[in-house]
């Protein structure tokens, strides 16, 4: 039983929800919780697409527990080799290199350092019309080096960036949203709504072409667009292997040539 995560299935889609008041701070017991969430995820095969969101209306994480850190609980010096923080790294989700399902993250409230690094971690953002990103690690005398220095210069303009690592200013929902670091922007009421509608288009579609996206541009990021091409034909990439020879694939194309809905059984 996990004390600070809730797991919930429905059909194809596991909710993952942090509760663990007063900001769900990540200790790495917490960690290890979440690592386990979305390793069920990932190994069920009856389980398409995940959400990931947190209780309440005022904080998704405010990331990592620096109560922990200072108790001596963790590390700073080399926190990841230190610390066992489970499958997928911190949080469960930020290193999480072999989870080829998309997961949509439902933002209820402030996302800040590590929340703001595992929000990046997910596929898809949909964000409540109050939230606002920060990253205040720079007055602690640290940086943000679970995901957010790794993935924020690429997703925003790095001036922007700058900012926010140096000057540690607020981004809100909207101003996220026009850089294409969220999705979509909803009232709160209609947040859980949209992460569900999401997910359940998810889980219609094929499962192994739904999964090879994911495989395949963790293959190609950040690669000449010549070797791209290459590496999607001689790459080690299974589930893309897997995709072109199923029988999901074949009956995509007999249902549209029938004028039907395709029944999709992920092989």
């Amino acid at each position: 039983m996990t004390q600070h995560v809730e797991v919930t299935r429905s059909g194809a889609v596991l909710e993952v929800c942090l509760n663990k008041p007063k900001v769900n701070a990540i200790d790495q017991p917490m960690s290890r919780e979440l690592g386990a969430a979305f390793a069920l995820l990932r190994d069920d095969p009856e389980l398409r697409v995940g959400i990931l969101t947190a209780t309440g209306d005022r904080i998704f994480s405010a990331g990592w527990d620096l109560k922990s850190l200072n108790d001596g609980d963790t590390k700073l010096d080399n926190w990841w080799e230190d610390g066992d923080y489970g499958d997928g790294g911190f949080a469960g989700l930020t290193e999480n290199w072999n989870l080829n399902k998309p997961v949509i993250v439902a933002l209820n409230g402030l996302a800040i350092g590590g929340g703001f690094e595992l929000a990046m971690a997910g596929d898809l953002i949909i964000a409540a019309d109050h939230v606002e990103f920060a990253l205040p690690e720079m007055p602690l005398g640290m940086v943000p080096d679970a995901g957010a220095l790794q993935r924020l210069p690429r997703r925003l303009p790095y001036n922007i960036a700058m900012e926010m690592f140096l000057l540690g200013r607020r981004m809100p929902a909207d101003e996220a949203a026009h850089f294409g670091l969220v999705n979509k922007v909803v009232p709160y009421a209609e947040l859980m709504p949209a992460a569900r509608a999401w997910a359940a288009q998810l889980a219609e579609a094929a499962p192994l072409a739904l999964q090879t996206v994911k495989e395949a541009l963790r293959a190609i990021e950040a690669v000449p667009l010549q070797q791209a091409f290459q590496t999607m034909r001689t790459g080690n990439l299974p589930t893309y292997r897997a995709m072109l020879k199923s029988e999901d694939a074949e009956e995509g194309v007999r249902a549209f040539v029938e004028k039907r809905a395709p029944v999709f059984k992920g092989r």
